[in-house]
């Protein structure tokens, strides 16, 4: 059975976003093997820490390397994605040896999958601007382009702390969610 591992780009414990990712782990229930990342104490990047990589580096470049994909459910912060995610996402693109431009890195190669819960746009910004960052040429990620799923939050998110998703929406990822498995074969 495939693992995949999820990546909440809100911090928050009752993020939308962690919501969403539970919604497509009920459906991914006896398929794969899903599993979240918490990397809430990976160091801002800073090169005079690179090397030796700290060890919050080192696990979730370990998680990131072990499983078959990836799945990042993210808001949008200001049109893009948010600073910690930025931050997760450095750290996985610098070379685990100093100087070494050959070997590759853990995110090289992932198949990935995108979506979000956020505002009236969706988080379409946002997972636009991540898959231009994941596929730059060190970075090479193998994002699946379609389908994403992104869910514009409701007024009682926004108010009562509820998301709660139409059919429509979890028809949608539904249908990510079958054609991630098929991606990742």
């Amino acid at each position: 059975m495939k693992k995949i591992l999820f990546i909440i780009g809100s911090l928050r414990k009752e993020s939308f976003n962690r919501k969403l990712a539970e919604e497509a782990e009920r459906l991914l229930q006896g398929r794969a093997i899903v599993e979240y990342l918490d990397y809430s104490d990976v160091p801002l990047m800073n090169q005079d820490i690179e090397f030796p990589a700290p060890d919050a580096v080192r696990r979730v470049r370990d998680k990131v390397a072990e499983v078959d994909a990836l799945w990042i459910f993210s808001p949008e912060y200001n049109y893009s994605y948010p600073g910690h995610l930025k931050n997760l996402i450095d750290w996985l693109s610098r070379p685990l040896v100093a100087g070494d431009q050959q070997t590759p890195l853990a995110i090289n190669g992932k198949k990935v999958a995108l979506s979000g819960a956020g505002g009236t746009a969706a988080t379409a910004k946002c997972r636009e601007k991540l898959m231009e960052l994941l596929t730059l040429p060190f970075i090479r990620a193998d994002i699946m382009v379609k389908p994403q799923t992104g869910i514009q939050l409701n007024l009682e998110a926004w108010t009562e702390g509820r998301m709660i998703m139409t059919n429509e929406q979890r028809e949608q990822l539904k249908q990510q969610v079958d054609s991630f498995l098929e991606y990742i074969g």
